[in-house]
């Protein structure tokens, strides 16, 4: 059976941590069975690891070209590795599977997600005899601490304890639900876009048998049900089973208090929902702004709200939003503002003050599972780099910094985004004034502005040239445009030297001078 996802991204590191990889060259129990234990504690909530066998690393990463397995060994290891499992207690038993790398390659990948038991120990060491491994009578617990699997500290070991039976909501199973209620299709759209080699046997393998292969269900033949984790992403209507499953965006054109609200909300599978909010935030909210100056080519170009920014705050509402929880994420938008609002507040690992800095680094993570799906389709990226991608977009766009807070209980958070400072200064005119000669790339919306423009300015030139001393109020008579058009137009004559004022505002005349000659 093929692995829910792929053995190139696992190598990546573009989508699973480097922490939660170990590569090894070949099957060692004195090595890796102390790390399936630690992967199977997953004290840190991270959702497990993996080990691939047949890598040689290099500082925690793949070292190329990939080495690979003999294909006389890979039976042995398979049977021994089953049997070291046996000495792990609670039992526990992680997911292995022989894969090709490439038509020469064979690595064997051990899928290690977090135990529903834990905490889990194993033998403290091995020794060999005769090339047999033996292990000690002795067990331990084991832990990942960074990327290495440590023995866990006096204090690290009552943590352990305090999470068993604690088994993360998404990771819980839903007895409300069927196992009907898992959509094949979704499933499979989503195998093929990860680029699982798993969607090649979904037509052949027994339903039940497919989603305990993806760990969305639970094992037990006699009851089979799905996992809450399953439900979000492979259901057409997962608030049927976890309420309040979807995305409010809100917008208050008048202001908060005004009388104009506009409500969108979106349901369906997590992901689904996720792109459409983000799909229509980017159609209907955001704004873009074109500044053209007649003395440089280039143009100014910036938004309200800048897209990078939202995709990642709201990204990651939904992958720490505690779902056990009544209380959909809302977005509330204002010409002023965006903010973005979930239930629960950050881990306690996080504190207010560094809210305040950008300085977080969360050490537990709410929804494993669900991180590790938004990962795989690069909706997210984790590894506490959310912020660092939120500030870097705000300063590329020339937004002001944004507002991360909660209260000293942790019940909400609130990310607060702001508009561009003088975004709402620049007229739709002004954004696209472009140079008599237009614009050479073909914009066509800026093109058509800028014909606007030059056919004011004409107008206007027309009707100075039969009145010196006519007025801007009867300009906007004359032509029917508003003060801002003719303001525009005026100033564009006098930026390209074709008139100019001569004397006071009052009493003053206008001038008509050759027209400026563009290069050609």
């Amino acid at each position: 059976m093929a692995l829910p996802t792929n053995i190139h991204t696992l190598l990546s590191g573009n989508v699973v941590e480097w922490a939660r990889i170990e590569f090894k060259e070949s099957w060692k129990p004195e090595a890796s069975l102390k790390t399936i234990t630690a992967f199977a504690n997953d004290l840190d909530n991270w959702g497990g690891g993996y080990i691939i066998l047949g890598v040689e690393e290099e500082n925690g990463i793949p070292k190329y070209p990939v080495k690979g397995l003999n294909l006389s060994e890979i039976d042995n290891i398979m049977k021994d590795l089953l049997n070291k499992c046996k000495l792990i207690s609670p039992d526990y038993l992680p997911i292995v599977e022989p894969v090709d790398y490439d038509d020469h390659t064979k690595l064997i990948v051990i899928w290690c997600p977090g135990g529903v038991l834990r905490p889990y120990r194993s033998p403290a060491d091995f020794s060999y005899d005769k090339g047999t491994a033996k292990h000690s009578k002795e067990t331990v617990y084991w832990i990942r601490k960074m990327a290495s699997t440590v023995r866990p500290s006096e204090q690290e070991t009552t943590e352990l304890f305090s999470l068993s039976n604690q088994i993360p909501f998404d990771d819980r199973i839903c007895h409300k639900a069927d196992m009907t209620d898992l959509n094949i299709t979704l499933i499979k759209a989503y195998l093929k876009e990860i680029g699982s080699d798993l969607v090649n046997d979904v037509d052949k393998m027994d339903f039940n048998q497919l989603c305990m292969k993806m760990d969305i269900s639970n094992s037990m033949p006699e009851y089979m049900k799905p996992k809450n984790v399953g439900l979000l992403f492979f259901s057409m209507e997962p608030e049927k089973y976890i309420p309040c499953t979807q995305i409010d965006i809100v917008e208050f054109p008048d202001g908060v208090g005004g009388d104009d609200i506009v409500e969108t909300i979106f349901r369906g599978p997590l992901h689904q929902q996720l792109r459409d909010a983000l799909r229509y935030i980017r159609n209907n909210v955001i704004k873009e702004k074109i500044v053209k100056h007649p003395d440089r080519a280039e143009a100014d170009r910036f938004y309200n709200f800048p897209y990078a920014a939202i995709e990642e705050s709201l990204a990651n509402a939904v992958y720490h939003k505690a779902y056990d929880i009544r209380e959909p994420i809302e977005v509330r938008v204002t010409r002023e503002k965006i903010e973005i609002l979930s239930f629960p507040g950050p881990d306690r690992s996080v504190t207010v003050d560094a809210l305040k800095t950008f300085s977080v680094c969360a050490r537990r993570y709410r929804n494993r599972r669900i991180g590790d799906y938004l990962k795989e389709l690069h909706l997210t990226e984790g590894r506490n780099t959310g912020f660092g991608k939120i500030l870097r977009a705000l300063e590329k766009n020339g937004s002001p910094l944004p507002e991360f807070i909660t209260d000293a209980d942790h019940s909400y958070f609130v990310t607060r985004l702001f508009v561009k400072e003088g975004f709402d200064d620049v007229t739709e005119d002004e954004s696209y004034l472009l140079s008599e000669k237009g614009d050479k790339k073909g914009d066509k919306k800026g093109l058509k502005k800028n014909d606007e423009i030059l056919q004011r300015m004409d107008a206007v030139l027309l009707l100075i040239s039969s009145k010196n001393d006519i007025t801007i109020p009867e300009i906007m008579t004359s032509l029917d445009i508003t003060k801002k058009q003719t303001e525009i137009a005026i100033k564009k004559l006098k930026e390209t030297g074709r008139i100019q004022r001569k004397g006071e505002s009052n009493g003053g005349h206008w001038e008509i001078n050759n027209p400026q000659k563009s290069d050609e």
